[in-house]
């Protein structure tokens, strides 16, 4: 399973991610990876192992 939230604002909180670190600790090994979308401009891994990429790289 891939978690994918999509944040229409420039950064990404703890807040933000508090969904898909519910999920990982229901679903565990099940979820393959947890992604945020958002309109920031550069793709990180948070500590809490949510990846973090900005909508723009999906394209035009």
């Amino acid at each position: 399973m891939l978690a994918i939230e999509v944040k229409l604002a420039d950064r990404v909180e703890d807040a933000d991610v508090r969904h898909l670190q519910w999920l990982r600790r229901r679903v565990g090994d099940d979820l393959i990876d947890a992604v945020v979308l958002y309109a920031g401009e550069r793709a990180y891994r948070r500590r809490d192992d949510v990846a973090v990429v900005p909508l723009a790289l999906l394209g035009p």
